[in-house]
């Protein structure tokens, strides 16, 4: 069954898939770049890295920077394209069926499960900051969370009707959502990098 009428279209919901997933890819894809300088040219530095807090190579080249064989960035640029055809296919009165949204929500989850463990990683154990590699947190947060509410609270997931319910409840907070899982990332670098603040502005 696919979803009809005029809750199912949102002009805005598929301008904020265009920018959030363009902004996404274009980090992806300047990390593949730099991925490839250090391929070339070992140990060069990058522009990226800016000082010990700040380094995308450090990232680029530990073991989580490449979790799956090949470096992680080639996900994001494989992954990015999604959310944007999506949002050209709504701009275009495109309809899509219940298992799609239902799909491509979860796709959206597995990503941001995914940056979340990368932002544990980067944190916790690599102990650098990767200014790209920030860009896609801040592009696939809101991507998962306002696309999870969005289609929940218009009928589009194949789920239960109270899960429904709850996402219409819970709609007009999605942008409290993303803020609240922003700050718990930006208290937690600043926990773990008490000194960044002023290695930064200072």
């Amino acid at each position: 069954m696919t979803p009809t009428g005029p809750q199912y279209r949102s002009v805005g919901y598929a301008i904020f898939l265009l920018l959030t997933g363009a902004s996404g890819w274009v980090a992806s894809f300047i990390l593949v770049l730099e991925r490839m300088t250090l391929l070339e040219r070992p140990g060069e530095s990058l522009a990226c890295d800016v000082n010990p807090f700040v380094s995308c190579g450090t990232v680029i080249e530990s073991w989580q920077g490449s979790l799956f064989g090949f470096p992680n960035p080639l996900l994001g640029v494989a992954g990015f394209v999604a959310p944007m055809a999506v949002g050209v296919g709504l701009l275009a009165g495109a309809r899509f069926a219940r298992w799609f949204w239902t799909l491509f929500v979860v796709g959206l989850g597995g990503a941001w499960a995914f940056v979340t463990w990368l932002f544990t990683q980067t944190v916790f154990s690599i102990g650098v900051l990767c200014p790209w590699c920030m860009l896609v947190w801040l592009a696939t947060i809101p991507l998962f969370w306002f696309s999870l509410l969005f289609t929940a609270s218009r009928g589009l997931l194949a789920v239960p009707a109270a899960l429904t319910r709850a996402g219409r409840g819970m709609w007009p907070f999605a942008w409290a959502i993303v803020v609240a899982n922003y700050a718990v990332f930006a208290l937690i670098i600043l926990a773990v990098f008490p000194h960044l603040p002023r290695v930064l502005f200072g």
